[in-house]
């Protein structure tokens, strides 16, 4: 392990710790070492920035003053004063101490940390915890891929509300309406299959708290003397306090608070005890109502309901069926669908379902499975069948880890621009996904994908057709990789009003902050076939995007915008359909408006260019600022 101790104005210091916290009878006195250091890899290594510091060479103590920065691989520290002792490896800190991991923020007095056993304790503890990211979040997308702006995954709103510079509350959302395609036209959702990750209701985000003495070791958080809001104000309407609590991470997005004493208090009078000693903060998607309404017309014949029950809810492994009920389809039948089915309200067609599949064994490995079924015919299961088995795992840091993928897919329906939905027989095979990478102090992001699958699927190459099949179908071996650079330029940037519930969040649970950026990207695939046939493609974008107003007046105080064009080159054609670069020149334009109160209205289209055709166009009504649960429709274009 190493440590750079630097001061601003420019003295620089190394010293190497020892592998494990040295006793005084073997520690050995050790000389700064600015030179000929042995490779260190980057998890080990602590770096401190202040005004001023001095060494203890005979106490082996490095004491930083002044505005003390202390970054290692489990967050930052900031406080007036440091020291860190170099053979036991324990930081103790004071004044105004600050300890950000991730979005957690842990405020005190005094903070006293163990670099060796990830432990450590804060007097006077005070801070948040904002639980979406409290478990290492993976993302399984090319987020920075530009493809995946042409049909955003988010409505326009949401999407601005994410990236407008960060505010201290966090964005729920509220009723919202959607009526349109919907479809996600990422680079690794056309690589491999991935499920589009989709959208959550009104949930809590962010807990503040406060405790006489905070413990924390790993991801477990103990406490005594504890006072615990979701009330962004002070003092809170509603607090639970306890004498003492432990608050963990259980399964991925489910977390776990344990109490001792504790009570409900109300305006700060009026107090109830709990009578529970154990409360589960569960993140995962949940059914909003009796039942929910869906649209689909490519495989479903249109409107159509489900529920979702969970056979087993467990830590480590959940399960549930989401049976479904086709009502267009047993009403008209045929009305939306090439193929004529027979409808009736009790007929095998107008049934359908879904299952789901989580399980985790270890910290770094997961699998998930995913089933659907649009008719009960019997006689057509396989055709009606659609289904994925997955196993993933986490590689490196687990604050930003790579993820392995080893899939199986049957008859997956991808989306390909103007080429429409393409059916993917099957595929097999393993996907690496990068983390986000932040190229030095340029503000440019990367992520890259590496991919080798199997895969059988529609293809317009007669010469690969098998003569004997009946079926447009090749069976190729595909090796892709890909990578994308990203960056924002901000343009404009003005304030937000204060967050009070008359002001700023008379509407919607974050002040609005008004802003226009610039955003850029590129992005390089290939793609080599066992054919001998390959795709290479390159696409470029640039657009702009904003928002104005403060969302606070009853009518027209928020207008949200984006635009973008990209323009990609190619040189031979896949040949795949579901995986062909089609649309080369591709414009995308949307908007959102306040029309009354928290009502909002938008729309999101886009246009290929050189197909002379639209793409996708979606709707949005939306009612903002209630943290409640929403409904989408999807029609295809």
């Amino acid at each position: 392990m190493k440590l750079i101790a630097q001061e601003r104005q420019g003295e620089r210091q190394e010293f190497l710790l020892p592998a494990e916290p040295l006793t005084p009878e073997n520690a050995a006195p050790q000389v700064p070492q600015s030179q000929t250091l042995p490779p260190i890899e980057p998890l080990s290594v602590v770096e401190i920035i202040a005004d001023e510091q001095e060494y203890n060479e005979q106490q082996r103590v490095v004491t930083a003053r002044g505005n003390a920065i202390v970054r290692f691989s489990r967050g930052v520290l900031l406080a007036d004063r440091v020291q860190v002792n170099l053979d036991s490896r324990l930081a103790v800190a004071q004044g105004d101490v600050v300890l950000r991991r991730g979005d957690q923020v842990l405020r005190g007095d005094r903070f006293e940390y163990s670099f060796f056993l990830d432990r450590g304790t804060i007097a006077q503890a005070s801070g948040e915890v904002f639980l979406p990211t409290l478990a290492a979040n993976v993302n399984t997308t090319l987020a920075t891929d530009p493809g995946s702006s042409i049909i955003p995954e988010q409505p326009l709103s949401e999407s601005l509300a994410r990236r407008q510079p960060l505010q201290r509350i966090a964005t729920t959302e509220g009723y919202r309406f959607v009526l349109g395609s919907r479809r996600d036209l990422r680079l690794l959702e056309q690589a491999s299959g991935g499920i589009p990750t989709s959208d959550s209701g009104g949930q809590i985000s962010r807990l503040r708290f406060q405790a006489e003495r905070a413990e924390f070791e790993g991801g477990t958080v103990q406490a005594t003397n504890v006072r615990l809001t979701n009330d962004p104000f002070s003092p809170p309407e509603l607090e639970l306090r306890a004498d003492t609590a432990t608050f963990r991470n259980i399964a991925p997005l489910v977390d776990e608070v344990r109490t001792t004493n504790s009570r409900l208090v109300f305006d700060q009078g009026l107090t109830l005890p709990t009578f529970r000693n154990r409360l589960v903060i569960d993140r995962r998607p949940r059914q909003p109502g009796l039942f929910e309404i869906g649209f689909d017309g490519e495989d479903r014949g249109g409107l159509f309901i489900q529920r979702s029950f969970s056979l087993i809810d467990t830590p480590a492994v959940q399960f549930s069926v989401t049976p479904q009920y086709f009502i267009q389809r047993a009403l008209v039948p045929g009305f939306l669908e090439e193929n004529d089915r027979d409808g009736g309200p009790i007929n095998p067609d107008s049934f359908g379902g879904r299952a789901s599949l989580n399980a985790r064994f270890t910290e770094r490995t997961t699998v998930a499975g995913r089933a659907s079924l649009t008719s009960f015919d019997v006689d057509n299961f396989e055709d009606e069948l659609r289904a994925r088995l997955g196993v993933q795992q986490l590689i490196g840091e687990l604050q930003r880890p790579h993820l392995l993928s080893l899939e199986y897919t049957f008859r997956n329906r991808l989306f390909n621009g103007s080429l429409g939905f393409q059916t993917v027989q099957s595929s097999f095979g393993l996907v690496l996904v990068s983390p986000n990478y932040r190229l030095g102090r340029t503000g440019i992001d990367l992520t890259y994908q590496t991919s080798l699958q199997n895969i059988n699927a529609d293809s317009d190459r007669d010469e690969l057709i098998p003569a004997a099949e009946s079926e447009d179908e090749v069976n190729l071996t595909r090796f892709q990789g890909a990578i994308t650079l990203n960056r924002a330029f901000p343009v404009w940037q003005g304030e937000a009003l204060p967050p009070t519930p008359e002001l700023g969040l008379r509407y919607t649970p974050t002040p609005v902050l008004p802003f226009v950026n610039i955003t850029t990207g590129v992005t390089a695939v290939g793609s080599f076939y066992s054919s001998g046939d390959t795709q290479p493609t390159l696409t470029a974008r640039i657009g702009v995007e904003g928002q104005f107003g403060h969302f606070s007046r009853r009518f027209f105080d928020y207008t949200g915008f984006n635009a973008s064009f990209s323009q990609g080159i190619r040189g031979d054609e896949s040949p795949f359909l579901f995986d062909r670069f089609e649309d080369q020149q591709v414009v995308s334009l949307g908007l959102v408006q306040q029309l009354y109160g928290p009502v909002r209205a938008g729309v999101q289209t886009s246009l290929s260019l050189d197909q002379n055709d639209t793409i996708s166009t979606d709707f949005l009504w939306n009612i903002g600022g209630v943290p409640t649960a929403f409904c989408c429709a999807s029609i295809p274009s």
